[in-house]
């Protein structure tokens, strides 16, 4: 994430921050070789105080595909992804450079390696876009992750907002999307309560906990 201290919010984007990004990824790599996880989030990071978006967009857009370029490299040498994830800048970051997964995929297309993927946030995707299943029909091959929250308030799937999770998690499975699903959300209250919403979406699709299936018991 680069010098949160200092506002930073990643590097990968940020002009003159290169030497830094590349020291961070190698320490993200040594953290996720130690715990066996095959997945970094690439983080774009913030565009800069005092400019303006639109003026330094171009050269943003120029050191983020030079820096993921160099990702790819690296992260292949040890059989791993490198994620992109687009933040709205309309509630969660005003500031952050890659905003939308129309974005993101542009920047996937121009870099063209296989082992960079784009990481979803469905909270993010529809605060930006909306339009959510034709968005996952479109972009599905390039996901490499996604990840969950109600909008607008970010609590569990099942808390009250604007997403169908029963309908959007059939979605996936209809889609063949067998990776994860990031649980990126804040519980309204205790950590372990907050799953409930988890075990009634089991209990609805006829599975026990753990998703195993009551047939084959």
């Amino acid at each position: 994430p680069g010098d949160q201290e200092a506002g930073e919010l990643g590097l990968a984007a940020v002009p003159g921050r290169q030497a830094a990004f590349r020291q961070g990824l190698e320490a993200a790599v040594h953290y996720a070789r130690a715990v066996g996880c095959p997945r970094i989030h690439v983080m774009a990071g913030r565009v800069p105080l005092g400019t303006d978006r639109a003026a330094v967009a171009g050269e943003m857009e120029t050191t983020f595909i030079e820096n993921l370029r160099y990702a790819a490299d690296l992260l292949s040498q040890e059989d791993m992804i490198g994620l992109l994830e687009p933040i709205n800048n309309r509630i969660t970051d005003p500031r952050y450079y890659l905003n939308t997964p129309h974005q993101a995929a542009a920047i996937l297309e121009k870099v063209g390696r296989p082992n960079l993927k784009l990481q979803l946030d469905l909270f993010h995707c529809q605060i930006m876009d909306g339009n959510l299943s034709r968005n996952l029909e479109t972009y599905f091959p390039l996901i490499g992750h996604i990840q969950i929250a109600q909008v607008p308030a970010r609590h569990e799937p099942d808390s009250p907002g604007e997403l169908n999770f029963p309908y959007i998690f059939e979605l996936l499975e209809s889609l063949g999307y067998t990776g994860y699903v990031g649980c990126e959300y804040a519980p309204k209250g205790d950590t372990l309560e907050g799953l409930g919403w988890l075990r009634s979406y089991w209990e609805s699709r006829g599975l026990q906990h753990g998703g195993t299936s009551k047939a084959a018991k």
